[in-house]
């Protein structure tokens, strides 16, 4: 159910935001049995660790942005 908050949007308005709504879910559907599910990424107990930091230096710039 989708519930207009504010403003008046045309059919057409309301008609594209409907399909995107639908597009980012389908997509989300699609990605999740691959994969981890990205609704539990907050509850992940890797993400309580803290990340080593890099040491200054001439190569700290290679591991700044290294993913967890």
């Amino acid at each position: 159910m989708i519930k207009v908050v504010r403003g008046n949007p045309t059919p057409e308005e309301l008609a594209a935001a409907v399909a995107v709504v639908q597009a980012r879910a389908a997509a989300a559907a699609a990605a999740a049995p691959g994969g981890r599910d990205q609704g539990e990424e907050w509850s992940d107990p890797a993400s309580l660790v803290p990340r080593r930091i890099p040491h200054p230096g001439p190569r700290a710039w290679r591991t700044s942005f290294w993913p967890r």
